[in-house]
């Protein structure tokens, strides 16, 4: 049999030794590592990145699964086992439709039967106490899962860190709040299940990440899109505060315009998509098959399925959490890239005219569309392209990461780390017709970069300069892991978020970080007092 020298090294750096011994012929069970959790012993797998020996627990149970009466109720404790339990494989993703294309998956199906995670340590980890990154996937609390190759944890555990993928519930059966729900809970609350998983996860990892080599004292959490308005709400949360030594938010904050909902509005949502499915009681709703209820979401009119403020998980706006100095005081690494959004939305496809500009800012802020211009000039067609692309990256995303990063820089008695992430990827191996590489990095761009993991995405020709920006982003991740702080041999200073020279100090990240006095404050302020007077601004 012949196996190219290619497919093994890529097979072994994204944590597959399992099929490469089948594939080989050896008996992968025989040196099969075990550790004995306070639920019962598990058994992984071999497996080795950056010439690294690791071990990988793979579909680990941290939490009951959430079916039948424990459909939209906190995640409830494991169910011991005796014996020995395989985690050699990615658990079920959680309940979702595929609407994301760029989403990759090797879990082992779909299931209401989802709460699991994923650990990857040093083979030789057993009884030191290394550091521990708990990472959150992204997909706008509708879909996303832990098994996509993007975040796949071998490459941070080849740098010392063990390194754990979460799965959580996602839209309706993440997010559904009703009046019965909330009648039915000792808080009285409704809502944020998927939240109260993640919750659950850390307090698992706590309880239990030193038999693997970690230090329960010492775990950052980190997150992309919704992972890291995750990551936010995690730093808010009266439950989950307490836990965490670091924080890492790559683009996005549960913060206007992503502020969760009252738990009045999420409560009418949920009462509309009662109605719609034809339920009268929550205990019809929760008799009926997880699939119905699924696609039922797919019509074009049922209401989103948000974060709320459930009196439980979240007792008050994170915003106003961080503006009294109550969230975790932790080191915080987080930013956002060049390109979030783009003008072409803005515009809605129209032409990038100054004209046409003019009227889509007078369509949004209506009397304060002269301010708005001021700050986003679209006086030619690359200023339009230009101002275009960072208002709708502003809107869409960015500023309320800019909210997070100055709150917490105010008020959280611990270092900000701010960064601007502007590596576009490169072209497509395979391009579409008429397709072109991206201008800037867009949305979700930085995470193969940030977790090593570029080999694991085959979609891209990755080059030099690819690889010598993830060497840097990385590096910078694992150092704050570690110590609280990006700094390390062989990577450019990045200093603190401070004032400086009429701005603030931010960091540049691409193949040559650099930093930066960003001078994007006004902006900031205008889209803050903007979201401050829309119906319903929390």
């Amino acid at each position: 049999m012949i196996v190219s020298s290619r497919w093994m090294a890529t097979a072994l750096r994204r944590g597959v030794a399992v099929a490469l011994m089948v594939l080989l012929g050896v008996d992968a069970h025989a040196a099969a590592p075990t550790v004995t959790l306070a639920g019962g012993a598990i058994s992984g797998t071999r497996a080795s990145a950056d010439g690294v020996a690791l071990h990988a627990f793979l579909g680990v149970p941290y939490a009951a699964p959430p079916v039948g009466a424990l459909r939209w109720k906190p995640p409830q404790p494991v169910v011991a086992w005796s014996g020995v339990r395989k985690t050699q494989q990615f658990g079920p993703r959680c309940m979702q439709l595929p609407i994301y294309s760029d989403m990759v998956f090797r879990s082992n199906g779909v299931s209401e039967d989802c709460l699991y995670l994923n650990v990857w340590t040093p083979a030789q980890a057993t009884g030191q106490k290394l550091p521990v990154l708990v990472y959150f996937y992204g997909g706008g609390y509708m879909a996303g899962d832990a098994s996509e190759p993007r975040y796949d944890g071998a490459g941070m555990a080849a740098r010392g860190i063990v390194t754990v993928t979460v799965n959580y519930r996602l839209g309706v059966f993440g997010f559904l709040a009703l009046p019965a729900l909330a009648a039915e809970s000792p808080q009285h609350a409704a809502g944020n299940y998927g939240l109260l998983d993640q919750n659950a996860a850390l307090h698992w990892v706590r309880q239990n990440i030193a038999r693997f080599g970690g230090d329960p004292k010492k775990i950052t959490i980190g997150g992309e899109s919704a992972g890291s308005m995750s990551v936010s709400a995690l730093m808010a949360s009266p439950l989950s505060r307490g836990v965490i030594a670091g924080a890492i938010g790559e683009s996005g904050a549960l913060i206007a315009p992503l502020a969760p909902l009252s738990l009045a509005v999420a409560q009418q949502r949920g009462e509309k998509f009662m109605a719609q499915v034809g339920a009268d009681s929550l205990a019809a709703l929760r008799a009926m098959p997880a699939d119905a209820l699924l696609q039922a979401t797919a019509d074009k009119s049922t209401p989103r399925f948000a974060p709320d403020i459930d009196g439980y998980f979240l007792t008050e706006p994170p915003a106003a959490t961080f503006a009294r100095g109550a969230q975790a005081a932790v080191p915080l690494l987080l930013g956002s890239n060049s390109q979030e959004g783009s003008y072409v939305g803005l515009l809605d496809g129209k032409a990038p005219t100054p004209a046409n500009y003019r009227a889509a800012l007078e369509r949004l802020f209506g009397a304060q569309a002269q301010r708005a211009l001021a700050l986003y000039p679209g006086d030619d067609e690359e200023a339009v392209k230009r101002s275009g692309t960072a208002l709708a990256g502003d809107m869409f995303i960015a500023h309320s990461t800019w909210r997070w990063m100055d709150l917490h820089r105010h008020t959280g008695n611990a270092p900000v780390y701010f960064y601007y992430y502007d590596q576009p990827r490169p072209a497509k191996r395979q391009p579409a017709a008429g397709e072109s590489a991206d201008a800037g990095a867009v949305h979700s761009a930085e995470i193969e970069y940030a977790l090593g993991n570029l080999d694991g995405n085959p979609v891209y020709a990755w080059t030099a300069a690819d690889r010598e920006t993830s060497r840097m982003l990385q590096g910078y991740f694992a150092q704050f892991i570690k110590h609280g702080n990006p700094n390390g041999d062989g990577l450019p200073t990045w200093p603190a978020a401070a004032e400086s020279d009429g701005g603030l100090l931010r960091q540049t990240i691409d193949a040559h970080p650099r930093t930066v006095v960003d001078h994007g404050a006004p902006r900031q302020a205008f889209l803050q007092q903007f979201y401050a007077t829309q119906p319903g601004a929390l």
